[in-house]
């Protein structure tokens, strides 16, 4: 490998770890506005969504730079792929963090609707598996990533769970249909937004062992 690739190698995972540190502070903070019915917290969300967008620029055009320049193989080839395609993944973890965000300030009135117990758990799990999975790609972690894929069928329980739950006070208040509405909302987000951790974990199985498991979660062993 040239000096010339592994240094923009290497400024290349920079430039994607500060993009996913500004994705885990949106994440973190939109939950937060919406657990704590905080208006200023949600909007600074929002506001911030322009930031990681032009990250994701940023990231997208190194990669295609080096694609051009170095014409990389093997390992090479595959770390900058799979940057690429962890770039997408956040800017989209992006996006359900500011409509998180929004739904948090329709919810902000006080006492507006409870927020269901199990909404923390499954809160919890989710910014857990965005941890993992990037901790897995930082440490080229197969082992790790797996465990993160396993977990999204947790999540999936919860997100099923809580829905099934407010689809319940809908029933039996018609003025809760429109806050639990937006809570649904909110609650489907936080769903996809597992769904994208367990995007980059597959990411990083295909960088590490050069295996591509997409829609074949069921191949996933314990190891």
């Amino acid at each position: 490998m040239s000096k010339h690739l592994v240094r923009d190698l290497e400024s290349l995972q920079r430039q994607i770890l500060v993009m996913a540190g500004s994705v885990e502070e949106s994440i973190y903070k939109s939950i937060q506005a919406l657990q704590e019915h905080d208006k200023a917290i949600a909007q600074e969300v929002i506001a911030g969504d322009n930031k990681i967008d032009e990250l994701d620029n940023v990231v997208t055009e190194e990669c295609l730079k080096l694609l051009a320049l170095h014409q990389p193989v093997a390992k090479d080839l595959r770390r900058i792929v799979t940057v690429f395609m962890i770039a997408t993944d956040l800017e989209r973890m992006g996006d359900l963090a500011a409509d998180i965000a929004e739904r948090a300030i329709t919810l902000a009135a006080p006492n507006t609707i409870p927020i269901p117990n199990k909404l923390p758990r499954m809160t919890d799990l989710t910014t857990s598996m965005v941890r993992q999975s990037l901790d897995s790609f930082v440490n080229l972690d197969s082992k790790q990533a797996r465990r993160v894929i396993r977990l999204d069928d947790e999540v999936d329980r919860f997100n099923d769970e809580i829905i099934d739950e407010l689809m319940g006070r809908m029933k039996t208040s018609p003025s809760m249909i429109e806050p639990s509405l937006s809570l649904f909302s909110a609650v489907r987000h936080l769903e996809r937004i597992a769904d994208h951790a367990t995007n980059i974990a597959e990411d990083v199985l295909y960088l590490v062992d050069g295996e591509i498991v997409r829609h074949r979660h069921q191949a996933i062993g314990d190891d």
